[in-house]
């Protein structure tokens, strides 16, 4: 991921309502959600959650479908996967975690994001 995409992808999410529909996506998983449906959960109307699902599929980090009249968004997670990655690429001074017993990635301790 170069850094113009990261910078994208970050000004999306920092943002409440936009930060918040992106983590009810990644919980969705792979059917994703109607927009209609994230408004309500988030208790936003639905024009207004159109709008910050736009922004969020601009920076690359949600994917939209068509499903009947409906369109589904879903997280992509192989662009979060990557603004990740692209964040904790240089974690703990560029040293392997094992080597001194510390480590800033999740998956080395086990730890969830929450």
């Amino acid at each position: 991921m170069d850094s113009a995409a990261v910078i994208r992808a970050l000004g999306a999410l920092a943002q409440e309502h936009r930060l918040a529909a992106f983590r009810l996506l990644v919980q969705a998983g792979e059917e994703g959600l109607p927009a209609g449906v994230i408004a309500d959960k988030l208790g936003m109307v639905s024009s207004s959650m159109s709008f910050h699902l736009a922004a969020l599929t601009h920076a690359g980090l949600v994917r939209q479908r068509r499903q009947s009249r409906l369109i589904i968004y879903t997280a992509d997670y192989a662009a979060m996967n990557g603004l990740m990655g692209y964040l904790t690429e240089n974690c703990c001074g560029g040293l392997p975690c094992t080597d001194h017993g510390l480590c800033c990635a999740p998956e080395a301790d086990g730890a969830a994001a929450g």
